[in-house]
């Protein structure tokens, strides 16, 4: 471990008020809008989550992991939120920042199909089989006779 991978103190984890953090301008992440919609509903209707998923910074105030759950927070109205402080250093900073959003698993689509409501599981930002969008996309697929118009 090199000195600038040593922590200085150890990591900590306290409610934060937004304002004394700040995202991260290295963040290779985006989210769009749809999603980024749901993310803050989410906050919204069960903040808990936050606690379990805390926005995690640097010593220095800087996001290194929940910068999109930072912005939907701010979005929601929130002024504080969990936060995990992080004091490992520049090297696993930089790795946390890339597996914080790696993920390892996969779905299991049949499960999540006859154990789980589709209607939830997009409204909570997994994108399964919509069965309305399937049917009309049939209908819109459907190429009509040049003769008949059917």
């Amino acid at each position: 471990m090199s000195n600038s991978d040593k922590p200085s103190k150890p990591s900590s984890f306290k409610l934060t008020k937004l304002s004394e953090i700040r995202e991260n301008p290295n963040n290779p992440r985006t989210i769009k809008e749809d999603k980024f919609e749901k993310l803050v509903r989410s906050i919204q209707t069960f903040p808990e989550m936050l606690e379990a998923r805390p926005i995690v910074v640097n010593p220095d105030g800087v996001i290194i992991g929940g910068n999109m759950r930072y912005k939907a927070c701010k979005a929601a109205g929130l002024t504080e939120a969990p936060v995990y402080f992080a004091t490992w250093g520049e090297a696993k900073e930089r790795e946390f920042t890339i597996k914080d959003n790696t993920s390892a698993g996969e779905h299991d689509f049949d499960v999540l199909a006859n154990e789980w409501d589709a209607t939830e599981l997009n409204e909570w930002g997994l994108n399964v089989w919509d069965p309305q969008e399937e049917e009309n996309e049939e209908k819109e697929e459907k190429p009509k006779c040049e003769l008949c118009g059917k």
